[in-house]
């Protein structure tokens, strides 16, 4: 039966193949059609997801430079962050397209049951606010614990790279 079915493939891909250019032969070349194609995202001013844009205050980190306050947006990127187009490229990379979470992504805090490790990562604080991908974003950030320094580190460069 497998057999059969295979040579039945063959067979129709033989005789297609061998009409048609026959058919095209008396009318030329079937016409261009022109299709409308979307512009890159680059392009486009947005991921394509909606908009990302940010406002990142930076606290008691220890450093003077890394603390302020710096407005970020990505596509293209820009604002006052040092380092824009780094943070665009690690908050892209952080996108996931279903987030079974909730969707706050790479700002989600970590859940109330989650064990961490009691270490003391520093004072700094963060607080991130505005849209990513077109979702609303209020975000606080400190380095309390293993998992609130796991959670900052994920986020550099988006985030100043504290100790």
């Amino acid at each position: 039966m497998l057999r059969r079915l295979a040579l039945t493939a063959v067979a129709s891909l033989a005789v297609l193949s061998a009409t048609a250019p026959a058919a095209t032969a008396g009318t030329g070349p079937l016409p261009l059609l022109p299709i409308p194609l979307p512009l890159p995202s680059a392009l486009q001013g947005d991921d394509g997801t909606g908009k990302t844009q940010l406002r990142v205050t930076v606290s008691d980190s220890g450093d003077r430079e890394a603390d302020g306050v710096y407005e970020l947006q990505c596509l293209p990127a820009g604002g006052t962050h040092p380092v824009a187009q780094q943070a665009c490229d690690r908050l892209a990379e952080l996108a996931q397209p279903t987030d079974r979470n909730g969707g706050a992504g790479p700002f989600r805090p970590v859940p109330a049951d989650t064990m961490c490790t009691q270490q003391f990562g520093g004072s700094a604080t963060a607080r991130v606010t505005g849209t990513w991908r077109g979702q609303p974003v209020d975000a606080s950030f400190d380095r309390t614990n293993g998992c609130e320094i796991a959670r900052w580190n994920t986020l550099r460069p988006v985030l100043p790279n504290v100790r």
